[in-house]
């Protein structure tokens, strides 16, 4: 196996942004998911109330928080291009006792939307357990992951379980 050098770093080994200039504008879209698992009585009684909280709406909130993120991902990760999305969409299911928070991102630009996606769903899962912190602290943000991109130098897809 050959080691990639770090895309963040230049010759000397320092931080830098990835130089994009020469690359082409194509579609690029990212999938990635968040898990938030709650105890049984914090998932019963979101069922119970029509997924509200004290707080109020609970998915439908972490939905506008996350496409918020999503939009913001440059100004919280460093090296981040700043990207005018084209489109975010988050969807949020109550699976069991867990919030499947799924944030899909879009934009036709010089480089992909993997953050913007990881972000959004992160940033989704985090207002859940905002809205819901009350009813329990043993609520546990679970894995996020990369489940798919593409329209860069390499599409990439996982392998989802149904």
């Amino acid at each position: 196996m050959t080691s990639k050098p770090f895309s963040h770093l230049d010759e000397e080994r320092r931080p830098t942004m990835v130089d994009v200039s020469d690359k082409a504008a194509t579609k690029r879209t990212a999938v990635a998911e968040t898990t938030v698992r709650f105890p049984a009585q914090v998932a019963d009684a979101l069922r119970a109330n029509g997924l509200r909280s004290a707080k109020g709406p609970v998915f439908d909130t972490a939905i506008v928080a996350g496409v918020m993120g999503a939009k913001r991902t440059h100004e919280l990760i460093p090296f981040c291009h700043p990207l005018a999305l084209e489109s975010c969409k988050i969807t949020i299911d109550l699976v069991g006792d867990a919030a499947v928070v799924r944030c899909t991102v879009s934009v036709h630009h010089k480089t992909g939307v993997e953050m913007e996606a990881l972000t959004g769903a992160s940033i989704a899962a985090l207002t859940i357990y905002d809205m819901c912190k009350a009813l329990s602290h043993e609520i546990v943000i679970g894995e996020t992951r990369l489940l798919a991109k593409d329209g860069g130098k390499h599409d990439f897809t996982v392998a989802v379980s149904a």
